[in-house]
């Protein structure tokens, strides 16, 4: 399965509220020139089941190549109250909620991380209780739950969350959820699917984490497994579809099965891992991340140390969806394309890999 498309013809059959499948909507995509948005954007024009209907907001103007024919295309910032407008104005019943800054730039501030992935949100949010919007799709993290020693083993939704104020995607995640948590009191009116997405992998994924596997020598703290949950982004896109369509409101953690760890990546890039104490780690990557000799800062130490390991049964037993790819079967298949020994790709014209979930500079990797 390597087009996105065909991934969710695949799965629109499944779960338990197939049958109950709504007509067509008017769909409206924040975020629609990024990694995900532009996949998703090509596999709704390309599904007249789902969306009959649909508008692409992005902050750039998009190119041709990454335009889809019956597609309305309109330039948008999320923090502008213009935004806002425009979804009034254009009454969708479906808002799927893309926008968002993954990886900033080295000149982004936390104050404009804020600006978009908190602020823009709640603008987006208000938009749509105005618009009378029947749904929201909105793309969280894994990155939400924190990185904490006494996590467990596998966190399911019950889980609470505690990003890291620390870490501005971690601690934002958390505060968007808060407040999604809080309009599903006020206004359940409007649907809410919550996505919370692990480490994204595809045909063309390069952001922080896959830079982590090209060094030369990939690097663990000693003492931790590390574990990478993965999710391939044709099933992600597959699983948007279903959200959009016939997908039950909720919460979900959207990953594959299991996990890899640092120690099993070296071992399938046939790299030597080099575990070195965390207070070692921390302390180097304070004298390297201001000179610009490291894209890491130490407060990324924990980002490795205690990574969160999503469980999916969930999503797979109350939202009817099961991943096509399990967290390894990922990873050894991104591997496999980067090598040239699988063909295809998640169909559609392919973004930049670096651009963000829209708003920003990067794919939607989703940084946990």
């Amino acid at each position: 399965m390597t087009d996105a498309a065909d991934q969710a013809a695949a799965h629109g059959s499944r779960g338990p509220n197939a049958a109950a499948a709504r007509k067509p909507a008017l769909v409206l995509v924040t975020g629609a020139g990024g990694y995900l948005g532009g996949q998703l954007i090509a596999a709704l024009a390309a599904a007249p089941h789902v969306c009959r209907g649909l508008i692409a907001l992005d902050i750039r103007e998009l190119p041709g190549h990454m335009r889809h024919a019956g597609v309305r295309y309109e330039v948008a910032d999320i923090c502008s109250d213009r935004t806002a407008q425009q979804i009034r104005e254009a009454a969708p019943q479906v808002v799927v909620h893309l926008a968002a800054i993954v990886s900033p730039d080295a000149g982004t501030t936390r104050e404009r991380q804020y600006e978009v992935d908190v602020k823009g949100t709640r603008r987006v949010l208000d938009a749509c209780i105005a618009a009378g919007v029947r749904r929201i799709v909105v793309s969280s993290s894994g990155a939400a739950y924190g990185y904490h020693a006494d996590n467990p083993e596998r966190l399911d939704e019950e889980q609470p969350l505690r990003g890291n104020p620390e870490f501005a995607y971690s601690d934002h995640k958390r505060q968007v959820e808060e407040m999604l948590a809080h309009e599903r009191a006020e206004h359940p009116a409007l649907e809410q699917v919550v996505l919370r997405l692990c480490t994204v992998l595809g045909r063309t994924t390069r952001n922080q984490i896959t830079d982590l596997f090209d060094r030369r020598v990939l690097i663990a703290v000693r003492g931790a497994a590390s574990p990478f949950s993965f999710i391939w982004d044709g099933d992600v896109v597959a699983c948007l579809l279903r959200a959009i369509g016939a997908g039950p409101p909720g919460v979900y953690n959207l990953a594959g099965d299991g996990s890899v760890t640092m120690q099993e990546i070296a071992m399938l890039l046939d790299k030597r891992c080099l575990e070195l104490p965390a207070w070692l780690l921390a302390g180097a990557l304070a004298a390297l991340h201001p000179l610009r000799l490291s894209q890491y800062g130490p407060e990324q130490v924990n980002f490795l140390r205690y990574r969160p390991v999503l469980d999916n049964a969930k999503l797979k037993q109350v939202f009817g969806f099961v991943p096509g790819f399990g967290s390894r079967a990922a990873f050894e298949r991104f591997l496999a394309l980067r090598a040239g020994r699988v063909g295809g790709g998640t169909g559609g014209a392919e973004p930049d890999a670096r651009r963000g979930a829209g708003q920003s500079t990067q794919v939607g990797d989703d940084r946990t």
